[in-house]
């Protein structure tokens, strides 16, 4: 039997999902959006293209939840995107009723999915859905490393002329600014950066990294979507593949980098049952330093959402 991948959010962020695990032939896609028509076109759409693209995956849309009914993995992009002058914080409030209501339908109808949340703040909605939703911690995580590593990774092999494909990044701490690149454990076909940039080019690259999206969002007027769609997909894939990928996820740390009960992206194994273990880096003070300052901020999203909940 074929996996099945509901997407929540029909928008730019879960149609490229949607495009990466039909395309790739992962499972089969249910597109729910609360805008009438707009799932089941961009559905239609992407079903259209199987053929040009050979792909056996189905994809179908609809406002009504039922679909999603059966899912192994469920994607949530569904959210008001930022628009330029905002960060994400400023979402908080706004986003978190939409997450309420999607985490009411995810209960009712994928009560025992894995859930991906894209929505922004990150942080602070994948708790919310945590809560709302009452699932263990390995079955709840954030979409957020995946997508500022690969900035990372672009930004690098961009520098050195390299391929992407070589470069493995590692961003860990918030989805926001403040995030924490590590250019330590961050390498070129196993080479650290630190040996093949200056300083001062590693600190461009590392700024550059922690303001990628606002980069994009000062560009087009609104957040992105095919990388964030992307990052998010790949996470999914894990998990059906069982890969046992490390990534870095927003996940509940219990302890670990003495950290404790809050959402924040560390390094994780990810496969057939989720979040499988947190890995922990030798991280040296500097970077143990950038990493509090990043659970401070996330420990206050956190207190915002109990406050508006």
């Amino acid at each position: 039997m074929r996996n099945k991948v509901a997407v929540i959010g029909a928008g730019n962020v879960g149609s490229e999902a949607a495009r990466y695990l039909a395309y790739n032939d992962i499972a089969d896609v249910a597109l729910v959006d609360i805008k009438e028509g707009l799932a089941e076109g961009k559905a239609l759409d992407l079903s259209e293209a199987a053929y040009i693209n050979r792909f056996s995956a189905r994809v179908y849309g609809s406002t009504d939840y039922s679909i999603i009914e059966g899912s192994d993995v469920v994607i949530v992009t569904a959210g008001v995107p930022r628009k330029p002058g905002m960060s994400r914080d400023d979402l908080i409030e706004i986003n978190l009723k939409i997450i309420k209501q999607v985490a009411e339908n995810l209960k009712k109808y994928a009560p025992d999915a894995f859930i991906i949340v894209v929505t922004n703040p990150l942080d602070a909605m994948t708790y919310a859905m945590y809560k709302l939703t009452g699932l263990p911690k390995n079955k709840v995580m954030g979409q957020a490393g995946v997508l500022d590593s690969a900035r990372l990774s672009f930004f690098v092999a961009e520098k050195l002329g390299v391929s992407p494909a070589d470069v493995n990044g590692m961003v860990l701490g918030t989805h926001g600014d403040t995030m924490v690149p590590l250019p330590r454990f961050t390498t070129v076909n196993g080479v650290p950066i630190t040996e093949l940039l200056d300083k001062e080019t590693i600190d461009q690259l590392v700024e550059r990294t922690k303001f990628g999206g606002g980069e994009i969002v000062k560009l087009m007027g609104t957040s992105a979507w095919f990388a964030p769609g992307s990052a998010a997909a790949l996470m999914a894939e894990a998990i059906l593949k069982d890969s046992k990928r490390v990534l870095p996820v927003t996940t509940l740390a219990e302890g670990e980098y003495g950290i404790n009960g809050i959402f924040i992206g560390l390094p994780v194994v990810l496969g057939g049952n989720g979040v499988e273990k947190i890995i922990e880096l030798p991280l040296n003070d500097e970077e143990k330093a950038l990493l509090k300052k990043a659970e401070e901020h996330v420990r206050k999203l956190h207190e915002t959402v109990d406050r508006l909940m």
